[in-house]
Order: C-alpha cells, then structure tokens, then sequence
C-alpha cells in the first residue's frame, strides 16, 4: 500500500480525548516527578561511591529549574506520555531513545555554557542512563495494563466506517486489536463480501443512509474512510460533515483529498491514514494549557477551602436543601457529566422553571431571567461574585472541564441547537470564556453567544486564554451577570 499523502494538521487545537487526555497529562507529571527523584538518587550514588567531598548547592537548583520545562515539553513532543493505543514495544522503545538523545545534550549544553561547576558530569551521566531505563519500564508496565482496560471495553472510541470489498484488513485490524480501544459502532457498505462475512457480528447498513442523522442520534468518535475507489465530492462532504461537529474524519488510502488544506498522516498498527479534525493546534501550549489548568484548579481548591466551607453554612442556614447543586451537562462530543455548583437556587427550581418559561428573558434554547424568584438571598449573592461556580474547579481536576472554554450546556438545549452550533462541543467545555466577559453578556443574543464560542475555538491560544482568565477576574468584581 502506498504511503499517503500528508497534509498539514486540520484540527487539534483544543482537541482532547476525554478521559485518555486526562490520564496522560497525569504520567507527564509523574514522569517528572520520577525524573527528579532520579536526579537526586543518581547524585548520592555518585558522593557515596566517587566523590565523597560532593555537596548539593544552588547550581542544582538551577539545573532542576532548567529541567523541568525542558522534561514536559520533551514529554509532550516525543509523546512518550501519552497512552498508545496502537503502538508497538519497539516503537515505545525508540520514543525513548530519541528522548534521552534530546534530554543529554540539552543537559550538558546547560552545563557547560551556565558553567555549573558542581554539578558533576558523572551525575548527569548516571541520571540520564537511570532516566531511560526506568521510565521506559514504567511507561511499558502502563502501556500492558491499559492495552488490558481497553481490552475489557473501557476507554473506547466509537468509529464508523465506510467500507467496500478491500476494507476487510482494516476492520479485522480493529476487532483483532481489542486493546486498541477502537469499537465499531457499524459499517456502511454496499459490498456482499462485507455484508456476508460481518452481518450478525456488526452493524452493517447501505453505503448510501444519510450519515448526518446517524452522527445525530449516537456518540460517533471516528469516520474511517476506507474504499478503495475513492469519490472525491463525497470525502470533501464527510470532511465538512465532520467539521461541523468536531468527529475525527479519516482516510484509508493511496491519496489525500484535495480540497482540505490540513490533516495529518498517522497509522493504526501499519494501515496508514489520513487524520483530519477541525481546527488547528499547537501540542505544546496545549499540554501546557492542560497541566497547568490541572495543577490551577487544584491549588486553587486548597487556598479557598476556608471560604468555601464558609460558604457552604450560609447555603445551609438560609434555606432547605442540599449545599451542591449537580446538573447534567454535555461536554466533548456529547459525552454528559455532572456539573457541580454551590446551590442558588430553591430545591424545586426544575419544576418552577416550566411555569417561568414565559418569562424568559433569552432567545434561543437557553433560559434566563433578570430577576429570577427561584434564586435564594445567598443564591443571588453568590451568582454575582460567581462563588457559586467554584465547585466546577473539581471538574477541572476531573477532566471533564477547562478553566477557559465554552460553557457545558444541557442537554435540553444541545437538542435545539442548529447543526453549526454542534462545534462549540468539539472541545473540552470551560468555567468561563468569551461570553462570560462581555458587557451586559445576558442581553446578546444566543447566535451571536454561540459565535463567539466558535470565534474562541478557531483563535484560541495560551495568550488568548490568558486575557480571558484576567478580564473574567475583572467581570466577577464589575457584577454585571444574574
């Protein structure tokens, strides 16, 4: 099979996968964590049993201050952290070479032109070689035992794939691979051979049924493209089909389809394909993006627990009801989770919502009112410092959330969303985004809310995030939500 042909990357800017995205920011600071206490380790070594006059001083705390940046973003861009879910022993194993090859002279050339004198070239050569080895070992321990989870059926990607009389290699790949956590939800296809050999043991259903209402109703993950003959006008559709809601579109064969401008090659097992998403990315923001949210929230938790627990006696003291609030939300793809707040509101405020419907001050799906009676005395007072949306760090730390990014919605609401609004849920929702710092933000209109949500996907950096962390500090004090 000819290689194909690569084409720049598509979409993979806010792009996470759930919970597997969660789990392999988790090993990047464990890897470091595990990387210094290797450092430390290698250096008793070496003033036990070479340099017994050896003293740890301030040039090591430089050395560590250079090494941990340089270990996550070496990290990130071998991706030696992450999870694979098809990668082979081998291949691990060279991640790691290249790794180490990086990681020494990076260490050694910070050495020599900092001229950190007592930072012993026999320590660095003992960490680095303790380095390799322990870290492949642990990422080889993790790989068989999430190669098992996924085997179980946990962790998976639901995939749909357009097949015809070829495609044979690439759906026994992915039934044999059951750790590659890859299920297939169901095949379209004309083809009597794939009918004959997989009806019973798949989904299968006419090459021709309208896509679009499928992806509506199930959780849909992936669309491999895998025929042999390749219709250009209906790959450039699928493309835009799975743009407009953030599914990942791939493409099994010799060529890329013309009409998009990015993708990126990659491979299940040695089955090249074409991977394209729907906005662009840069990796290493992204996994800073994500660890420092991570490590934000958590720090965050610990400085306002006083408060926190203050808050939560005057929810208590001023009216019935549990301290907080848990509502179903969608986030990524249309994965639902539970969403925590302080509560605001009486403990019926579902059932009133029904007969205030008429008083709803927004367009669209969403709903609100100015002057709501379902909020409490604490409720209001909450909701205009935005105490109440506290909790939600727990999310963050969860994974289910971003500090900054799309606000979940219900579920009531994604089922009166437009097709083009589906792609506010390609990324991970936020505690706070464009919407949140505008002006009078409840009297915009819900297009324009929703555009602004696609706005700050299509634009999004570290430094956007960064000016919408600040201006939210700066709304919570102006007060200008209810």
């Amino acid at each position: 099979m000819k290689a194909l042909n690569i084409v720049h990357a598509y979409n993979n800017k806010k792009m996470f996968k759930g919970r597997t995205k969660g789990v392999n920011y988790f090993f990047y600071l464990l890897d470091v964590m595990i990387s210094l206490a290797l450092l430390f380790i290698s250096y008793h070594i070496v003033q036990k049993y070479l340099h017994p006059n050896m003293e740890w001083d301030n040039y090591y705390y430089t050395f560590i201050a250079f090494l941990i940046p340089s270990l996550l973003i070496l990290l990130h861009t071998t991706n030696i952290s992450r999870i694979p879910r098809t990668s082979t022993t081998l291949s691990i194993f060279f991640d790691f070479v290249r790794f180490t090859i990086v990681l020494s002279v990076l260490c050694f050339a910070f050495n020599f032109l900092f001229r950190l004198e007592t930072v012993a070239v026999s320590v660095l050569a003992l960490y680095l070689v303790a380095n390799h080895f322990t870290l492949f070992f642990v990422r080889l321990t993790t790989f068989r035992y999430f190669k098992e989870y996924r085997a179980g059926g946990h962790n998976t990607n639901n995939v749909i794939i357009i097949a015809d009389d070829q495609s044979e290699p690439i759906i026994d790949k992915i039934l044999e691979k059951k750790e590659w956590g890859l299920r297939i939800l169901m095949i379209l296809t004309n083809s009597e051979k794939i009918w004959k050999k997989y009806q019973g043991q798949i989904k299968i259903m006419p090459d021709k049924i309208n896509l679009r209402s499928i992806m509506d109703v199930d959780i849909v993950d992936e669309i491999i493209y895998s025929n042999s003959i390749i219709d250009h006008d209906r790959v450039n559709s699928l493309v835009k089909l799975c743009e407009e809601v953030g599914v990942v579109f791939r493409l099994q064969n010799d060529f890329a389809p013309q009409s998009t401008e990015f993708g990126n090659l990659t491979h299940i097992d040695y089955i090249p394909v074409l991977t394209v998403m729907n906005t662009p990315s840069n990796q290493i923001a992204v996994a800073w993006k994500t660890l420092t949210e991570s490590v934000f929230a958590f720090l965050a938790m610990l400085v306002v627990s006083p408060i926190l627990l203050l808050v939560a006696l005057l929810i208590k003291i001023d009216s019935k009801g549990p301290i907080i609030f848990k509502q179903k939300r969608v986030g990524l793809r249309g994965r639902q989770f539970y969403i925590y707040k302080f509560r605001t509101m009486v403990t019926n405020a579902e059932e009133l919502k029904k007969k205030l419907e008429a008083q709803n001050e927004s367009d669209g799906p969403a709903f609100k009112i100015k002057h709501d009676p379902r909020i409490t005395r604490i409720g209001r007072f909450l909701r205009k410092t935005s105490l109440d949306e506290v909790p939600q760090l727990m999310n963050v730390i969860k994974g289910e959330m971003s500090l900054i990014g799309p606000r979940p919605p219900i579920p009531s609401e994604v089922e009166q969303y437009e097709r083009w609004q589906l792609r506010r849920l390609s990324v991970k929702p936020g505690l706070t985004c464009t919407w949140q710092i505008i002006p009078n933000r409840n009297d915009v209109v819900f297009e324009k809310w929703m555009k602004l949500d696609l706005q700050y996907i299509d634009n999004w950096s570290l430094k956007n995030d960064a000016k919408l962390l600040l201006k939210t500090i700066r709304a919570v004090f102006v007060n200008n939500g209810y």
